[in-house]
């Protein structure tokens, strides 16, 4: 059986053949673990097989999780933020992908002052349109981008998606671009760098990065299948709010 590095280097082999196909540096992008459900002792393991950078989905979890693990580990939020966490994203996270809102930005920057701290940002935006995923429409990105780049608190530095699922990772390509886009749009009409595009998971991450992504945020083709049960394990000291 396969065991993390050598799951990391078929990873990291992809993404750079992906980069080479776009011309790109391999070292433009960055491969985030998605951790959800997985114990602190798989986050040990890999740390240890070179992994630096992951992601968690749910503020309760991450809460009883992080301090568990390597303190070397850089740790961005990737669910959706519900006002009430704000408090402890603000806390625990290095970056929060999420931001869809006024409502979440202001908390996440009135909390990241209560806490004496910057907090780097990123939009989400909803390129596909689908009900069932969160993120600000497309048309609601030039206020959002106004409101959280006067934030104080606050360092914007780019945007993330979430392609619709599909067995074929080029039907995931229209959203990249469409991202890529928003981005460039922004950029020319705000003067904002906005250098992040958070985009592609384990199924579609080598189209994202033709597309121009700069995290990837894989967690099956790095630690298999999901353990559902598992995390029990991790969330239900802290599941309160």
């Amino acid at each position: 059986m396969e065991d993390f590095a050598g799951r990391l280097g078929r990873v990291l082999g992809q993404m750079g053949a992906a980069a080479a196909r776009s011309g790109r540096d391999p070292s433009s992008v960055r491969l985030l673990g998605v951790t959800k459900t997985r114990l602190p002792e798989e986050v040990a393991e890999a740390v240890r097989a070179g992994l630096e950078l992951f992601g968690e989905n749910k503020v309760q979890e991450a809460r009883a999780k992080i301090p568990l693990c390597p303190s070397s580990a850089e740790w961005h939020f990737i669910g959706h933020l519900q006002g009430n966490k704000a408090r402890h994203a603000a806390a625990l996270f290095a970056c929060v992908q999420t931001v869809d809102s006024p409502g979440i930005a202001l908390s996440l920057d009135h909390e990241a002052e209560k806490c004496g701290r910057n907090l780097e940002v990123l939009i989400e935006v909803n390129v596909s349109g689908e009900r069932s995923k969160f993120g600000v429409a497309p048309e609601g990105l030039p206020p959002l981008l106004e409101t959280v780049n006067g934030l104080a608190r606050l360092r914007l530095t780019g945007l993330m998606t979430m392609a619709p699922y599909a067995e074929d990772p080029e039907e995931a390509r229209p959203y990249f671009a469409r991202l890529r886009q928003l981005r460039d749009e922004a950029s020319a009409r705000t003067g904002l760098s906005l250098p992040e595009l958070s985009m592609g998971m384990s199924g579609d991450f080598g189209v994202a990065i033709e597309e121009g992504s700069t995290i990837v945020r894989i967690g099956t083709a790095l630690f298999g299948p999901r353990k559902s049960l598992v995390s029990r394990r991790v969330i239900d000291p802290l599941d309160s709010p």
